[in-house]
């Protein structure tokens, strides 16, 4: 009998067990799908009875996948999508509500009532979060919870209201609630976490109606958060030995320890993140700054960017437009448009995230000619995911240098802030398969793009945090002697600015203006 460590991927669309032996590599994998409810009004719901169903299931799937006994599980970690937000019953488990998805904007008129009542609340919250004010992010969500769902204002009046992102959902069944708590990667989204004191902050708490006693304890990200059998799955309890939100545990499992250290996670969305050390960084440049986490007693700061349609972008062209049979497809049919081709995607169909900040901005197709056909379209659509992701980068650039950054509260006193830039860009997720998305992003860049062999970034991120946490591992038993697929540019720095000179002229239109006259 050997023994195997699991990680715990919850993400947007599933569940994914991953079963890794005692080197550290990568035995199976199983996923469970869970439902999107999405409503007459396009808001975007999970159930979360169903996605503890699904992971138990994931689990169950992958120990008999991988002809392994159960009792040779040692431990888990958890990686989760993060900003989706719960509200249950602390004393029985049970849920009010259907879980709030990041993507749901329903919460748009709770932020813009706060900010006609409180003028300087998203000063406010930027400075003590490090996040723009906006509906993406748990706090607003919470805040609808409470004004739209009666019991989960009765049971916050009466003490017992649970509010919390979906690790501390998982958690606490995990435990047979006997444990609410979260970590300080992902309470950093939360838009009422003091990322500086690192507390809770209870003036936000108060702006948004949330009792801080209704949200979780901050536990260290690779500390103990209590034992689980899986609701009987195992013969005996193993410990969960850490918790990160999905986008922190790749970036762990991606080994950005050091500062300046980038990622990209292509997913539904994207995040982009830079690991900025043990000082909080905050730009201007349309990026925000979260914790990456707080292993071994030391908290890491980054910046970060995230846009809401790279995926699901792909997505689009499969399921609404019936332009590709798989996401397998768009490859070679980029590679066959036209190279004069003129045309350019926006993928607005929900606003602009990072860097943009438009949230009034429709998706857009522009530059098109006759010649224009599917080719050329399937393209545009994988060329948007790069441009975005590259003014990201730049934001960062920018903003780690000291152009339109400062690093306020505990570090305030510092001289001056080291310049970090992005030397390469490690990548992670389904789509860092295709490879002209990847040479893309290489040229849009016009930096090395690292394809790690490892895939399940974020599942490996987290049980690697837990099974070093533990003891079960040795860092270089996980990121030692790790090999990579590498693009570099192959097209001129010219070239490249030329062909980002157009997307941005289609991002001004998406955006309602064309040199400052409406489109």
């Amino acid at each position: 009998m050997g023994q195997f460590y699991l990680g715990i991927d919850q993400s947007t669309q599933g569940t994914k067990a991953v079963l890794f032996d005692e080197a550290g590599q990568l035995v199976c994998r199983c996923d469970r799908a869970h439902r999107q409810l999405v409503s007459g009004q396009g808001w975007v719901s999970h159930d979360l009875e169903e996605i503890w169903a699904a992971t138990c299931g994931a689990v169950s799937d992958a120990i008999g996948k991988a002809g392994i006994s159960a009792g040779e599980i040692a431990g888990v970690g958890i990686s989760n999508q993060r900003e989706t937000s719960a509200a249950f019953d602390r004393a029985t488990g049970r849920p009010f509500c259907d879980a709030v998805v990041w993507q749901c904007s329903r919460a748009e008129s709770v932020c813009r009532a706060l900010e006609e009542k409180n003028p300087g609340l998203a000063a406010l919250v930027r400075r003590h979060t490090g996040l723009n004010l906006s509906p993406y992010f748990p706090a607003a969500k919470f805040a609808w919870m409470l004004q739209n769902v009666p019991e989960a204002e009765t049971a916050q009046r009466e003490g017992r209201l649970a509010l919390g992102t979906i690790d501390s959902w998982l958690v606490y069944k995990l435990t047979g609630g006997k444990v609410f708590r979260t970590d300080y990667s992902n309470a950093s989204r939360t838009q009422l976490f003091d990322i500086v004191r690192l507390r809770w902050d209870e003036e936000l708490c108060h702006l948004f109606g949330v009792e801080p006693e209704s949200l979780p304890e901050v536990t260290d990200s690779d500390a103990c958060f209590g034992e689980t059998d899986f609701d009987g799955l195992l013969p005996r309890k193993v410990p969960i030995h850490g918790v990160l939100g999905d986008s922190h545990a790749a970036l762990f499992g991606q080994g950005c320890f050091a500062p300046g250290q980038t990622k990209s996670t292509y997913g539904t969305g994207s995040s982009v993140m830079m690991n900025t050390g043990e000082t909080p960084v905050f730009s201007d440049r349309g990026i925000v700054t979260s914790l990456a986490w707080k292993v071994g007693g030391r908290v890491n700061y980054v910046l970060e960017g995230n846009i809401n349609y790279s995926g699901a972008v792909v997505t689009w062209l499969k399921d609404d437009l019936h332009l590709i049979g798989s996401a397998g497809e768009t490859g070679a049919l980029a590679e066959a448009a036209n190279p004069a081709d003129t045309t350019y995607l926006v993928p607005a169909f929900s606003g602009l995230g990072a860097p943009y900040w438009k949230p009034d901005a429709r998706a857009m197709l522009c530059g098109m000619t006759r010649l224009t056909g599917r080719n050329e379209i399937v393209r545009a659509a994988l060329d948007s995911i790069a441009y975005q992701i590259g003014d990201i980068v730049a934001a960062m650039n920018a903003g780690s240098a000291g152009d339109g950054a400062d690093t306020r509260g505990k570090d305030a006193a510092q001289p001056g802030l080291r310049a970090i830039h992005v030397t390469e860009l490690r990548v992670d997720g389904g789509p860092t398969k295709n490879s002209y998305l990847m040479q893309k992003q290489s040229n849009t860049l016009q930096l090395p793009v690292l394809v790690p062999e490892a895939e399940e970034l974020s599942a490996i991120g987290a049980a690697a945090c837990a099974g070093i946490a533990q003891g079960f591992w040795k860092k270089d038993d996980i990121f030692g002697g790790r090999r990579s697929r590498t693009y570099v540019p192959d097209i001129s720095a010219a070239e490249a600015a030329r062909l980002a000179k157009g997307w941005h002229a289609a991002l001004r239109r998406a955006e309602g203006t064309a040199d400052g006259r409406n489109a």
